[in-house]
């Protein structure tokens, strides 16, 4: 359960830096559907940029953003469809866009749910604390972002071999930057750096995406309900929905699936993951280059109990994508084989992480043998804005990319994807994955093992309560903003 209770003094402090900085909590309800926001918060949001370090951008952490960069309101879901002369498959490859939030990745969003109760109940006090976000990439931009929002100190905790865009944003951003040791996969060394400032520093609250289940909650009803949105509108009668894929990460995203399969109860849910890095496929270890998807722990958050399928991706098929996504000559290739020109530039809007979905979509399709009849979701969490770096150290170790490159990458890692390095999930193999975060969470981060056996044995109930505390969250923001007076 997500704690709730009051530290009053704390509240109050929180209650006058929200008045000396207008700082209103949108609620989930808001974050689900925006059309509720009131209109003197929509006025005044057509004045602001996406980016910019302004209060009223909480209210912008939606998946119903309009697709504009400065003084944008709100309208559809923001998706894309991935044709079928891109994929190969029959099946239609759906994904949410993360591009559209504040930082340009939705997780910012994971940040707010783990945030956003601990203001609303003065657990965390911006005027004396700092914030602490560990992460592989995101998450800490995120959380530093919504840290200068509330003009507190942030921590941002990320491996040193991330891009550089990440590195040079948070410098403006973060009070501070740690860089910890190796890429991707290491998060045990962001965890044993999060130990040392337990030990150093009394000033200082450590919001874990990990292990926080604002994290889940956050997305199984914001990210959930918005796929569900689009299912809503795009299917038919005869139509199917397949199943959620996403890479597992902090397992935030992955509870989307969990609402999906409580609508849809034919649904499957993938989780993906690097095939360099086979945590939940092999128990393994290794390095790989998906920026922002973790690996070497199941999170604490994961329910593992409800996920069907696991799916490697090699980080190779990313790495090459991007260069045939991005590229002129490989644009220019693209529509030679059938791509349309407004699919084409709609690949900008994938990052490598949602290149690793894709392959995984595609990976699932073919597994199940998926017609036209079917629907799979996705999630793009970034665009390709945030990896042009990757794109020039790419030029400059491989030379400039040709259209006889494009052909090869075409066709080798999208028309020839096959169903390797997958893994349909038996009970126990299900519980082989659960019983992994025992090593971490049990034996490393000080969590009861009690509480591990409750989030298997006590299923579904453990994780439907946490899903219900969103109500009691929202009746707590909406007391805080009434305190405040705004």
């Amino acid at each position: 359960m997500i704690d709730l209770r009051t530290n009053k003094e704390r509240l109050s402090r929180v209650i006058r830096r929200a008045q000396e900085r207008n700082i209103i909590i949108p609620t989930f309800q808001q974050q689900i559907d925006p059309e509720i926001i009131s209109e003197s918060i929509r006025s005044r949001l057509e004045n602001v940029g996406m980016w910019e370090v302004n209060p009223l951008n909480l209210f912008r952490i939606t998946w119903r953003n309009e697709p504009v960069e400065r003084g944008g309101l709100f309208g559809p879901v923001n998706f894309i469809e991935i044709p079928s002369a891109i994929t190969g498959v029959k099946a239609r490859v759906l994904a949410l866009t993360g591009k559209w939030f504040p930082t340009g990745s939705h997780k910012v969003g994971a940040t707010f749910g783990c945030l956003a109760p601990r203001l609303a109940t003065g657990q965390f006090d911006p005027a004396s604390q700092k914030a602490v976000w560990p992460s592989t990439g995101n998450y800490c931009r995120g959380g530093a972002y919504n840290s200068a929002l509330l003009g507190c100190e942030s921590i941002a905790i990320l491996p040193e071999e991330m891009s550089q865009e990440r590195f040079d944003w948070l410098k403006t951003i973060a009070g501070e930057v740690i860089a910890t040791p190796g890429c991707e996969s290491n998060v045990k060394e962001i965890y044993d750096k999060c130990w040392e400032l337990r030990r150093t520093r009394d000033d200082i609250v450590i919001f874990n995406q990990f292990e926080e289940f604002g994290n889940y909650l956050w997305h199984y009803h914001v990210t959930g309900r918005a796929m569900g949105a689009v299912l809503d509108q795009i299917l038919d009668k005869k139509d199917r929905f397949a199943g959620f894929v996403s890479a597992t990460g902090s397992a935030g995203t992955l509870a989307c699936g969990d609402y999906l399969k409580r609508r849809f109860p034919q649904a499957k849910i993938a989780a993906a993951e690097a095939l360099q890095c086979p945590t939940l496929l092999q128990n393994g270890y290794g390095g790989h280059r998906i920026e922002g998807i973790g690996d070497k722990h199941v999170p604490w958050i994961h329910n593992a109990r409800n996920t069907d399928m696991v799916v490697a991706v090699d980080d190779n098929f990313c790495m090459k994508l991007i260069r045939l996504f991005n590229e002129p000559a490989g644009t220019e290739y693209l529509a030679q084989s059938g791509v349309s020109d407004s699919d084409i530039a709609n690949l900008p809007l994938i990052g490598i992480s949602g290149i690793g979905n894709l392959i995984a979509s595609i990976k699932f399709a073919k597994y199940y043998e998926l017609t036209e009849r079917d629907v799979i979701f996705t999630v793009f969490t970034d665009s390709i804005e945030l990896y042009q770096s990757r794109l020039s150290e790419m030029e400059a170790a491989e030379g400039a990319y040709k259209k006889e490159q494009a052909v090869r990458d075409y066709h080798r890692y999208l028309q020839a994807v096959t169903i390797d390095h997958t893994l349909e999930l038996s009970y126990y193999d299900r519980k082989r994955i659960h019983n992994l975060k025992y090593f971490t969470w049990i034996e490393q981060q000080g969590r009861d093992v009690e509480e591990l056996d409750a989030q298997w044995y006590n299923y579904p109930d453990y994780w439907q309560s946490i899903r219900n505390q969103v109500g009691e969250i929202d009746q707590r923001i909406i007391e805080f903003n009434r305190l405040v007076g705004l």
